[in-house]
């Protein structure tokens, strides 16, 4: 019987699909690295969670291992290359939270258009400014996707009903049926022809060395309008001096930040950390929210099952 350690905190459904599979089962969520290495022996599936890096050393002394699994997108943390040359198939379960994330995309991307987080601060503090915080329609705008996997698609779907123009930018979409029910967007060749166009930048990218810092000072300088940025994707996609000097000019007129460069710091750390204090200003149009784009409880459920799926389908 083929032996499956799920080293994360998940909904049920992923341990019950599995043992009903006929795998054994072990959950044992709070593994460092030196522990979930010697655990994993002997197991032919392995669902980690973003903790602990899945390096070359690490699968080289797990010869049983046959499958590894995240609960949700990322896989940076997962050498996934080494691993499929290794004949280990590496999956994940974007599909599973994609409707999640352009849900709240749209939304932080609503109240940062209406100035909502402020304008909230200012009502609590007995302030009526109406004129000061008058709103951007979307349907006036232009709004740039960056990445149309799972979660690019899903926030352009949310968009269709509110008559804005939607462009995007993928230099590694090749499967133009990916456009099925989105004939409304159109595709740009190049990622200058965004930064010409758009109003609002939205990314929806993986973290690798080719997009960290994807937004720096050098994209913000070729964006022809001043623009609103959101990253529901990771933090380090966009640098966070860089997004502070963009502020402080003008010419980001504001950004909705799910994700931060920083968020891997500890609490104190984060909140003493002057770059990010930087993007606190009062007078910035930026809103936060901790991560939690996907985090739903819909989602909890069938980014699970969804992995389930995939796990039994690869091992079986």
């Amino acid at each position: 019987m083929t032996r499956i350690l799920i080293s994360d905190r998940t909904h049920e459904v992923l341990p019950q699909r599995l043992r009903e599979a006929g795998f054994d089962v072990c959950v044992e969520p709070d593994h460092d690295y030196a522990s979930l290495l010697r655990a994993a022996q002997g197991c032919g599936g392995l669902v980690v969670r973003s903790k602990v890096n899945i390096d070359r050393a690490f699968i080289d002394a797990c010869p049983s291992l046959r499958c590894i699994g995240r609960v949700g997108a990322g896989m940076e943390t997962i050498d996934v290359a080494y691993a499929e040359a290794r004949g280990i198939r590496c999956l994940n379960s974007p599909e599973g939270n994609r409707d999640a994330v352009g849900e709240h995309a749209v939304g932080m991307l609503l109240a940062l258009l209406n100035n909502m987080a402020r304008a909230d601060a200012e009502v609590r503090r007995g302030l009526w400014r109406r004129e000061a915080n008058r709103g951007l329609e979307l349907g006036s705008l232009t709004v740039g996707i960056i990445g149309l996997g799972n979660m690019g698609r899903a926030f352009a779907k949310r968009l269709s009903g509110f008559g804005c123009r939607v462009v995007y930018y993928d230099k590694y979409l090749e499967n133009l049926e990916y456009l099925e029910n989105l004939e409304f967007l159109e595709r740009l060749e190049t990622l200058e022809s965004l930064q010409q166009q758009a109003d609002v930048v939205s990314f929806h990218v993986p973290l690798t060395a080719e997009t960290h810092h994807y937004l720096d000072a050098a994209f913000i300088d070729a964006m022809r309008k001043p623009f609103f940025i959101l990253n529901t994707s990771r933090g380090a996609v966009v640098d966070t001096e860089a997004l502070a000097d963009g502020l402080e000019c003008g010419k980001v007129r504001g950004a909705a930040l799910d994700v931060l460069e920083y968020e891997n710091m500890q609490a104190d750390a984060m909140i003493a950390n002057e770059t990010l204090l930087k993007i606190q200003k009062p007078e910035f149009n930026v809103l936060f929210t901790p991560h939690v784009a996907g985090w739903t409880v819909e989602s909890k459920y069938k980014l699970a099952a969804v992995l389930a799926d995939k796990i039994i389908l690869a091992l079986k």
